[in-house]
């Protein structure tokens, strides 16, 4: 994922402190039911399309424009799927952040699916009982988005 440019300013003062940053994944369907997935070129895994809003951008705004900078697929929001706080990660640079998962599933309009920037080594749509190795993140919201099941949200802590 490219950083923002206005995450490499805030690094500059605050160093590879945490930051806490919003995080959007769009789990985008074809008419014919498959997914939309990208192989990241930062690690070679197969995935879902997120980004990271830009400041003042509205979550479903920024799931819209990341699908099509990345795969020249446009698509629409029809509903939030979840909401979740993500584990700490640490980058090979040292910059540690923790993301605000808000996951949307869409549904594809039209442009054809393809590499279109350099964040991905492959795109492709994947048939839901025939996904290429895909993790847990991933899989969970795929599940998530095919159910009827209101927004998900995690109740640890809650009292």
């Amino acid at each position: 994922m490219a950083t923002p440019d206005f995450i490499r300013d805030l690094r500059t003062t605050a160093g590879h402190q945490l930051l806490w940053l919003p995080g959007v994944t769009a789990v985008v369907f074809d008419e014919e039911g498959r997914v939309l997935l990208c192989r990241r070129s930062d690690n070679g895994r197969w995935s879902l399309i997120g980004g990271i809003p830009e400041p003042g951008e509205q979550p479903a705004a920024c799931a819209v424009r990341e699908v099509e900078e990345e795969t020249a697929v446009r698509c629409v929001v029809e509903r939030l799927l979840l909401a979740q706080a993500l584990d700490p990660v640490t980058y090979d640079n040292g910059d540690v952040c923790q993301f605000m998962d808000i996951t949307f599933r869409c549904r594809a309009l039209g442009g054809e699916a393809r590499v279109n920037d350099d964040e991905s080594l492959e795109v492709g749509w994947f048939a839901v009982d025939a996904l290429p190795d895909l993790g847990e993140f991933g899989r969970f919201r795929i599940k998530q988005a095919l159910s009827d099941a209101p927004t998900w949200f995690d109740t640890t802590g809650c009292i």
